[in-house]
This record gives C-alpha cells, sequence and structure tokens, in this order.
C-alpha cells in the first residue's frame, strides 16, 4: 500500500494533473450550483477533453474531479432555492432550506461544505484501505439484495414524515412508486401507462419532478404571498461561523454517515442518492426528544448527515468502478466509457497493470476535497448574499432556473407541461399538509425495485429468494425494524403524555 501511495502521490502532484483536479473541482462545483445540470450531463460533455488529454490517469483526475465537485456544490441550489437539481442533494433541503430562511444561509452552506469534505476525505482514506476486500464484498450483492436495499430505502419515509403523519406519508410513496411504473416496463421493453404520448416512453424526468416538488411551489408560494415576498425573511444574513456546540452536535453525524455513505456507494446501483435519504433517516430515528423534532426545521445534525453521506458514497462508488469494472450509477457509467476510450481496462487487473491510475486517482481525491473546501469556504458570505435580494426579486431567478433545468434534462416542451402541472399539484398538497420527499424517494427507488424484484422473480421462479438468501432476509428485516421503532416510539411517548395529563 506505501508504495502505490508514493506512485499514486508522484503522479498526483505533477503541475498536469494538479491543474485537471482543479480545473475539475471548478466545472463540476460551477455545474453543481445550476439546478437540472447535474455530473452526469457535465461529464458526457467533458469526455472529448479528457480523452484529447491522451494521459489516462489526467483525464480520470479531471473526471472525478467533477463528479465529486457536482454533488459538493450540488448543496448550494438545495440550501439557497430549495431547488434540487442533483438526486444527491435533495435531502440536503430538507433542513438547509429551513435554515436559509431563518437567516443562517451562511451557517448552513459552512455546515454543508465541512460535512462535504469530511464525508470525502474519510471515503478516500477507505477507499484506500479496503478497496481490494470491498470488491469482493460488492460480489456477493445480487438482484435479491438489491431489491432488499431499495425496500430499505423506501422504509425511510417514515424519518420524512412529521408527527402523526406515517399514513400520509405512505400515501406519498406509494404515489411516487407508481409513477416511477410509467414507461418502459423491467420485463420487456413495451412502453406502458403512456396514454399514447411518445415522450412518456421514458417515463417521467427525475430533474421536472425534482423541481415540481420543491422549486415550483415555492415560487407560486412567493407569488400567492406578496407581502412575504417583499419583506424577504432571509434577507438579513447573520452567523456565518458555527458555534461550538454545533461543531459538537455534528462531529458524530459525520464520523457515522462517512461510514455508512461509503459502504453503501461500494454497492453497485445504489450511489449518493439512497446514501443521502439513508443518512437522514438514520440520524434522525436515532436522534432524541427536542433533535428528533427540529428535523425538517433546519437541523444542523438533519443537514450534515446527507451531505456526508452522499460525499462519502460518491468516493465509494469507485470501488467497484476501479476494482470490478462495474459502473455502481449513471454517472460513473459514463466514466467506465471515457476509460475504455482511453484503453483502460477497470478490473481485478487495473492495481496490477496500471497501479499509478488506480492510486494517483486516489491521492487526487484528497487534493480535490481540499481544493474544494479552500474555493467554497471564502465564497460562502457572497453566496449567501443571493437571499439578501428582496424575495420578489428572486422569483423569476427561480422560475428560470426550474424552466431551464427540466428543458435541458429532455429537449423537449413535454417537459415544461409536466413540471407545470406536477407543481401545481404539489402546491396543492403542500397546503394540505402532505410531505413531498416521500414522493420523490419512492419515484427514485421504485424503478431499481422493480428491476431487481423481477430479476429476483424469474431466478428463483418465486418468493423464495427472501428465505434462501439470508443477506436479503437480514435487510428486510432491517426495513421492517425502521419502519415498526419510530412508530413505536411515538406511541409510547403519546402514552407517557396522556398518563402525564391523567395524573
Amino acid at each position: 500500500m506505501l508504495e502505490g501511495l508514493l506512485l499514486g502521490l508522484s503522479a498526483a502532484v505533477t503541475p498536469v494533473n494538479l491543474m485537471m483536479v482543479v480545473f475539475g473541482c471548478v466545472i463540476g462545483t460551477l455545474i453543481g450550483m445550476l439546478p437540472g445540470l447535474g455530473p452526469m450531463s457535465i461529464i458526457a460533455i467533458m469526455i472529448p477533453v479528457a480523452i484529447g488529454l491522451g494521459d489516462p490517469t489526467a483525464a480520470l483526475i479531471l473526471l472525478s474531479g467533477v463528479y465529486y465537485g457536482a454533488i459538493f456544490g450540488g448543496s448550494t441550489s438545495s440550501i439557497l432555492l430549495n431547488a434540487p437539481g442533483v438526486a444527491g442533494t435533495v435531502a440536503t433541503s430538507f433542513d438547509g432550506y429551513p435554515m436559509a430562511r431563518k437567516g443562517m444561509a451562511g451557517k448552513a452552506l459552512t455546515i454543508a461544505a465541512i460535512a462535504s469534505f469530511a464525508g470525502g476525505t474519510i471515503g478516500a482514506i477507505l477507499l484506500m484501505i479496503f478497496a481490494p476486500a470491498l470488491s469482493s464484498v460488492a460480489l456477493l450483492f445480487h438482484s435479491a439484495e438489491y431489491f432488499a436495499l431499495m425496500v430499505v430505502g423506501l422504509s425511510a419515509i417514515a424519518a420524512f414524515a412529521g408527527t402523526g403523519q406515517v399514513g400520509k406519508a405512505l400515501m406519498m410513496t406509494i404515489l411516487g412508486l407508481i409513477m416511477g411504473t410509467v414507461g418502459e416496463g423491467a420485463l420487456s421493453n413495451m412502453p406502458r401507462f403512456t396514454f399514447g404520448v411518445m415522450e412518456l416512453q421514458s417515463g417521467f424526468s427525475f430533474i421536472t419532478l425534482a423541481m415540481a416538488m420543491f422549486a415550483l411551489p415555492e415560487a407560486l408560494f412567493l407569488v400567492m404571498n406578496p407581502a412575504r415576498a417583499a419583506q424577504g425573511e432571509s434577507g438579513k444574513i447573520t452567523g456565518l461561523r458555527i458555534s461550538r456546540s454545533e461543531a459538537k452536535a455534528i462531529t458524530p453525524v459525520i464520523g457515522r454517515q462517512s461510514l455508512q455513505g461509503f459502504f453503501i456507494g461500494v454497492l453497485p446501483g445504489a450511489g449518493a442518492t439512497i446514501a443521502s435519504f439513508l443518512g437522514y433517516a438514520v440520524e434522525r430515528n436515532i436522534a432524541k426528544g427536542e433533535e428528533q423534532a427540529e428535523f425538517g426545521k433546519g437541523s444542523v445534525k438533519g443537514l450534515a448527515a446527507p451531505e456526508t453521506a452522499n460525499n462519502a458514497a460518491c468516493t465509494g462508488s469507485f470501488v467497484p468502478l476501479l476494482t470490478l469494472g462495474i459502473p455502481g450509477s449513471g454517472t460513473t457509467a459514463i466514466l467506465l466509457g471515457a476509460l475504455i476510450a482511453l484503453n483502460v481496462t477497470p478490473g481485478p487487473r487495473l492495481m496490477t497493470d496500471t497501479p499509478e491510475v488506480f492510486w494517483a486517482v486516489i491521492i487526487s481525491m484528497y487534493i480535490g476535497n481540499l481544493v474544494l473546501l479552500v474555493l467554497n469556504l471564502p465564497l460562502i458570505p457572497y453566496i449567501a448574499k443571493i437571499l439578501a435580494i428582496p424575495r420578489n426579486y428572486l422569483i423569476p431567478f427561480i422560475l428560470f432556473f426550474t424552466l431551464m433545468g427540466s428543458y435541458i434534462g429532455q429537449n423537449n416542451s413535454t417537459e415544461l407541461l409536466l413540471l407545470v402541472g406536477f407543481g401545481v399539484v404539489a402546491t396543492i398538497l403542500r397546503f394540505a399538509d402532505y410531505p413531498l420527499a416521500p414522493l420523490l424517494i419512492g419515484f427514485i427507488l421504485g424503478t431499481m425495485l422493480e428491476d431487481n424484484f423481477a430479476r429476483a422473480m424469474q431466478l428463483y421462479r418465486g418468493f423464495g429468494f427472501i428465505l434462501e438468501r439470508p443477506m436479503t432476509l437480514a435487510l428486510l428485516v432491517i426495513a421492517a425494524l425502521l419502519v415498526v421503532v419510530p412508530s413505536y416510539r411515538a406511541r409510547r411517548a403519546r402514552l407517557r403524555a396522556e398518563g402525564v395529563a391523567d395524573d
């Protein structure tokens, strides 16, 4: 390992490769800040540039920097505008945006930057130590285990529901699952539930749905309430630094979610999205009393958890890519294509045939995370000033990026009609006090759930896979506990309150 680290260090600290790290991080951060333009789009655009470099090490360092830079920067639009354009930063908006509304945008961006840096750096250390061993663990996961993992992700709905709202959250999750069935089915390539609309054959776009659930209702709320828009609740920005007590509160969260996020990222097909949702759910469920009540209203733990987990998962996703040649997400699939185009074959022999590529990428992750922190922390006071603009002036800005992000995602005008329709429905649901996050979770995980369930049923010719594969059964038990334990705690608290009232 020491020999590999020295080899990677000598390759990564050359002037060209250092420039590629900085360039990739800057481009990725800027793209991540714009809702609707995720890492997949920019990496696809950057592939010709990377191949033109001719050096596989420099090319992969550049593309990797763009990848984790986009995830790092993706928290900005989620926190400031409630417009998550990347699936991995949806959970960031749950507590980041309420903090910004309270005038703590600077503090929220600081916590996000520190959590992202810590998650990425710890993930890089774990990648260095465990990559060879974890590649064999990833091979143990088959369709049955991935199905169970998706169920665990769906069981997190209890964490996104307020007191007494588990039923509403469940209904919204089911609605998200239903929406995920639109388009081509898992067992056939035939379109379904498209009502003859050609543009729906590939299903609803995540970006369109995310914008409709979060950004558009916010703009509509401001339009319908001009007094609130004009007064600019977050106009006065205070508290750019985090206090010692807040640092003490988020430290164990960062530690736990760095580990959890990394190991979820190792699993092909899991990725930053599931890691961020599960990170948020776990931290909310283990929080006690007043801390748990703060989740969804501006909790520092609720912000730190998904930001740490998604960045650690990004690093973890390089384990199956580099050691097995298996892309863990759409973004790493594009990276795999770039590697093959550069005549580098990822897989078990990568560490022996081209060790300089493997170790240089790991070293560049340390450097990249440091570059991202240095770039972002000094800019936080200036980025946060976006919220000093009166809210009525922000409305056109939010609408522009919402419409642009939705249109760019699919390049057809039907997406704009869907965006407006879903946005109106989402606004009505917000008035009716229905949580919107479970719908998005159901939609994101629904397709993967169906695909893996269909494959498992075909392989085992029925539901026998649940009992035949112990890991599947264990994951399903964990999913059941994630639903039952919060309900039990809420019921016990209610009975205790009733007992106090009777006394």
